[in-house]
């Protein structure tokens, strides 16, 4: 069965970096990723089950992983060789259990949470964060019966989802897709639970002005799990929800899904200014608007050092940027965070959300709540694109161009790898 496996090679890494000038994704074939005859992982327990990939998705993390871009703090949370892929829908092999304690039939589908937390590395007592259902700050990430990977994906143990050979899950990871939901909805599913977990932890009040910048899948699903969650209630509702986008088919899909502001990327800080009647303090070092005030919320859906420090003009004093983007290795001016004693947070994964009820505050599974706003939103309409493993080059530069080429998401399709055929891509 064919995988896509990454390799520990310095010098593959270095081409990777160096090709990808030209553009993200490029240097998928002289880098660190091959096409190899990838073995079935072993099953390190009897609650694993091996589930095989149907659709896995291409993240941003991917591309910079693959682009020899990533920082050099991950070196410790990952074991070589791995097989990427974290955003899956899959069919279990033989009947197992899921998340939910319900038994499932073979050929179910599920989808992957992929945190490799203290429940699937066998360590008892829990860290603090586990104990609590806080599964994405586990500390344990690189301990237990497991080699080191913060998740699914990055764990040479366990596979990842661009393979044909399947993955090692352990029942806490699975949670059963719904007989209506389409495979393209439930790949979305693990990408839409990052983007709420990164809403509902941002401290949204009503009538708070609200920025995103950047408008790919992430930016786009931080906006439809704001737009999502305060219709349905469970958190505030902003008064305004501008996104900056480079592309106008972004605009488009940010205001289906509840922006009250489209805009060019380059007239985010403008439009943030004038809803919340700021003075502008003339062009920062990155070309943006400085602002006296600005928004209450700004999330950074990029991760760049030019998005952090345009998020850093453009929201108000003891405001709060929520880093969503993954970052790389920066170089960052953050005089204005000292000087305007801004908050500026990570918004990494999920576990256990805090949202509005009837009674007051209630705790829900982050996945619970995706797999509610996939279905209503329908997020696999951002699914542009799949390919077979077998094209991974095309699939990796499509991914890295997907805003100039019109695209949102692109995914690898393993419906078929099964049997031995190909396909793709499709639209």
């Amino acid at each position: 069965m064919k995988s896509l496996e990454i390799e520990r090679s310095l010098p593959r890494f270095a081409a990777a970096r160096l090709a990808a000038v030209l553009g993200s994704g490029r240097g998928a074939g002289i880098g660190p990723l091959r096409l190899v005859e990838g073995a079935t992982p072993e099953l390190p327990g009897a609650d694993w089950s091996l589930v095989h990939p149907r659709l896995s998705g291409i993240c941003g993390s991917d591309l910079s992983t693959i682009d020899g871009r990533t920082s050099r703090y991950f070196e410790a949370l990952v074991s070589f060789p791995f097989v990427p892929g974290h955003e899956v829908v899959a069919t279990m092999d033989e009947p197992g259990r899921t998340a939910q304690g319900s038994v499932v039939a073979a050929e179910s589908r599920v989808v992957l949470e992929p945190v490799l937390g203290c429940v699937a590395r066998g360590i008892e007592p829990r860290c603090a964060a586990c104990a609590t259902g806080r599964t994405g700050d586990c500390e344990h990430v690189a301990f237990g019966h497991l080699s080191p990977g913060l998740q699914t994906g990055f764990c040479c143990d366990t596979g990842g989802g661009w393979s044909a050979a399947g993955i090692a899950a352990h029942e806490s990871q699975l949670h059963l897709v719904p007989e209506a939901m389409s495979d393209e909805d439930a790949v979305t599913v693990e990408p839409l639970a990052c983007a709420i977990h990164a809403v509902l932890g941002a401290g949204i009040d009503d009538g708070d002005v609200v920025a995103v910048i950047g408008a790919g899948t992430l930016g786009l699903l931080v906006t439809a799990a704001a737009g999502h969650l305060s219709s349905t209630g469970a958190m505030a509702t902003p008064a305004s929800l501008l996104v900056g986008a480079r592309y106008v088919h972004q605009r488009r899909w940010a205001e289906r899904f509840g922006a009250t502001g489209a805009l060019d990327a380059e007239q985010l800080a403008r439009a943030v200014r004038r809803r919340s009647r700021s003075l502008a303090l003339g062009a920062s070092a990155v070309g943006a608007e400085r602002l006296t005030g600005g928004a209450d919320i700004v999330f950074d859906c990029v991760g760049s050092a030019a998005s952090i420090e345009a998020a850093l003009d453009m929201v108000r004093p003891r405001g709060r940027v929520v880093l969503v983007g993954m970052p790389g290795r920066l170089h960052l001016d953050l005089a204005a965070l000292w000087h305007r004693e801004v908050a500026l947070v990570g918004a990494y994964a999920y576990g256990t959300e805090k949202v509005r009820g009837e009674h007051g505050p209630t705790s829900v599974r982050t996945f619970d709540l995706a797999f509610e706003a996939a279905a209503a939103l329908g997020t696999g309409r951002l699914v542009s694109a799949t390919y077979p493993i077998e094209r991974f080059e095309e699939a990796l530069a499509h991914a890295g161009a997907a805003g100039r080429r019109g695209a949102v998401k692109i995914a690898f399709d393993l419906r078929s790898a099964r049997r031995g055929t190909t396909k793709g891509p499709t639209t």
